[in-house]
């Protein structure tokens, strides 16, 4: 399936089918978790695939999820951090979201499960020995049929127009401007990437020969490193497809304040 396509239709699956995942498919998915560890090479994410799901469920039934409400599937994949520094924890999503993708592309269904009020003792009992913080696991498995007749809610998204800051955070692009730069379908695409309870809190500056990544907060919040993570798989994914191969790199310690408004600098990308 066309990223551009798969990112409109990206839906996370809340009921899977009681139904198991093909031994040898599981066996591949674990050889693809190895090759991202491996292509991550910083060794600051591991990824373990837990095939009898059931026994996880159970454990984290009432506990783990969002509210307590545990996502049942009969597989699934956890994302263990080694450190908590930032780049850590940007680079943890940007893979997940690659995991989610190559699982996409093999016909199986993901939902992002939240387990950071999870006591460490009890992460501990579930998943034994951990070297590092285990705060999210993805459900994996194949998602029950949706009801034809009930129209799925469709989420707001951001126009382009509040999305793309050009040379200066604020300013917003003009008239034909992302199109005669050949960026205005990969603008437009990358608006459906998912976030944290769809907050969409990435912004970009667009400047000559580069795009800066920003993410908005104000100062009751933190910054979401993880939506940071997401936004630059997507991004970099649909800028490769249309020729621009380049990569991010990541900024530091580097935040504008702008009207009580707080924005992140995450990354650069050179166009």
């Amino acid at each position: 399936m066309l990223m551009t396509n798969f990112l409109r239709e990206r839906k996370s699956v809340r009921e899977f089918k009681n139904k198991k995942i093909d031994v040898d498919v599981l066996s591949d998915i674990k050889v693809y978790l190895e090759s991202i560890e491996n292509e991550e090479n910083n060794g600051s994410v591991r990824f373990s695939l837990y095939e009898y799901g059931e026994k996880l469920y159970n454990e984290l039934k009432g506990v783990g999820g969002y509210s307590g409400v545990m996502i049942e599937s009969p597989h699934y994949i956890t994302l263990e951090l080694m450190n908590n520094q930032e780049s850590s924890i940007i680079s943890s999503a940007y893979y997940m979201e690659k995991v989610i993708t190559k699982l996409n592309n093999l016909g199986i269904d993901t939902c992002w499960v939240s387990i950071g009020n999870v006591e460490q003792d009890k992460k501990l009992q579930i998943f034994g020995e951990i070297i590092g913080e285990i705060n999210y696991i993805l459900a994996i498995g194949y998602g029950k049929a949706r009801n034809p007749f009930v129209n799925d809610p469709i989420s707001d998204r951001i126009g382009v127009e509040d999305l793309v800051f050009i040379d200066k955070i604020g300013n917003p692009p003009e008239g034909d401007e992302l199109e005669n730069r050949g960026l205005d379908d990969l603008f437009y695409y990358v608006r459906f990437a998912p976030s944290a309870f769809n907050k969409q809190p990435w912004r970009f500056l667009l400047k000559k020969d580069k795009v800066n990544l920003l993410i908005k907060y104000n100062d009751k919040e933190k910054p979401s490193l993880m939506d940071a993570g997401i936004i630059m798989y997507y991004f970099e994914y649909l800028a490769n497809s249309i020729g621009i191969n380049s990569k991010w790199e990541l900024i530091k310690d580097m935040v504008v304040v702008e009207e009580d408004i707080c924005y992140k600098y995450i990354g650069e990308f050179k166009l």
